[in-house]
């Protein structure tokens, strides 16, 4: 089983995570720190279940450009 987040960058620098299939948010102020924080927040949420095999990170990037 493969679980997916969504990952957005915050102004200040810092990520936040959110599943896409479970409800896990988690946040972090370095990518490294984010990937940590997910892997434990996913562990809390299956405690007492099956884990997932995979953890996917999906980063969404929003940038706006300006027409000429």
């Amino acid at each position: 089983m493969e679980i997916v987040f969504s990952v957005n960058q915050e102004i200040d620098g810092g990520f936040v995570a959110e599943c896409l299939s479970h409800d896990i948010f988690t946040e972090g102020d370095s990518w490294d720190e984010l990937r940590a924080n997910v892997q434990e927040a996913v562990n809390a949420f299956f405690y007492d279940s099956t884990r997932p095999d995979r953890i996917r990170l999906h980063l969404v990037r929003d940038e706006v450009l300006a027409c000429a």
